[in-house]
């Protein structure tokens, strides 16, 4: 018996709860590997992607942004969501970066998959790691106002450490980044 077939669940029923611009919740019904059924409840996410964009003296432009669910400032790294489901992630990074520190990247590196929230959300988000940096002008979606800031990517491992960075894709994304650039 594969791994799958031992701890899998069916999907036997499914009702749309809410369909909003950005999430979408279904409560469905399950079969259990043993047989019973449980509901789950789970968030469907469009998709999204994030960025380390690192300048040639290690300096990682940051943002501080408003987060309404959690009322409070913090700090980030750029990020958003795809335009639409099957939209090239790679494309969509670079427009996330553009428009929100007005910088370009000479060069990508796909540093793979972060699910936030498997338990109860299917949202992936893809993380890259973008280098050779050029500063240009940024183009802020109408709804976004956030600083940038440039900070040394070795203050911001500390930062995660201690816990002043509270941002779980910022965090696993740094700290990837952070290794990358090390193996240099």
């Amino acid at each position: 018996m594969t791994e799958r077939e031992s701890l899998g669940e069916k999907r036997l029923e499914s009702e749309c709860v809410f369909d909003g611009i950005i999430l979408h919740v279904e409560k469905d019904r399950v079969g259990l590997p043993n047989g019973n059924e449980a509901v789950r409840e789970v968030i469907r996410h469009i998709g999204a992607v994030c960025i380390v964009p690192v300048t040639d003296d290690g300096m990682v432009v940051m943002e501080r942004q408003f987060r309404y669910p959690i009322d409070r400032v913090i700090s980030e790294i750029p990020a958003g969501k795809l335009d639409f489901k099957d939209e090239d992630r790679l494309e969509a990074a670079k427009r996330e970066l553009r428009e929100e520190t007005g910088y370009t990247a000479g060069k990508w590196t796909d540093m793979g998959i972060y699910y936030p929230a498997a338990a109860y959300s299917d949202e992936r988000i893809t993380m890259y790691l973008a280098t050779e940096l050029s500063k240009g002008e940024r183009k802020l979606d109408f709804d976004e106002f956030l600083n940038v800031e440039l900070i040394p990517i070795d203050k911001l491992v500390d930062d995660i450490m201690a816990g002043r960075i509270t941002d779980g894709k910022t965090q696993v994304a740094i700290l990837k980044a952070a290794k990358i650039l090390k193996r240099g």
